[in-house]
């Protein structure tokens, strides 16, 4: 599992709370606890939980027993600033893994793409963290 050893960790809190309580920003920052929130709900169902980064980055790649299962990004607002971004990663990751498609979770939209025969699949959280 190369991307595990390559990259550094990335840092979750268990309360969400911290998350505030720790920023340096005077505004909120709600990218970051609404990752945070992805997580612990993810956290919940994997153990074997990465990051991938390569010319892109996508937020959690889940594995079981070493094999990649899901890939899921993680946008607050999937929007005309960060769209190429946001899936320039996922399917990367999806290309990587050799997965069919992943998942990309906002706050409240939904939406679908494909690129080169995989799929991405936008959901909004309320969807994406009762499944």
């Amino acid at each position: 599992m190369s991307w595990q050893l390559i990259n550094p960790r990335k840092v979750y809190a268990i309360d969400t709370g911290v998350v505030n309580a720790n920023s340096g920003s005077f505004t909120d920052d709600f990218g970051s606890v609404f990752e945070n929130l992805v997580f612990l709900h993810l956290r919940r169902n994997y153990k074997e939980i990465y990051y991938f980064s390569e010319k892109g980055e996508c937020d959690f790649v889940l594995s079981e027993k070493g094999i990649v299962r899901k890939v899921v990004q993680v946008c607050y607002d999937l929007n005309h600033d960060n769209m190429d971004r946001e899936l320039k990663g996922l399917f990367e990751a999806i290309a990587h893994f050799g997965l069919n498609g992943g998942t990309l979770v906002t706050f409240n939209q939904t939406d679908e793409f494909e690129r080169d025969g995989m799929k991405a699949l936008v959901v909004p959280a309320h969807q994406y963290l009762t499944d």
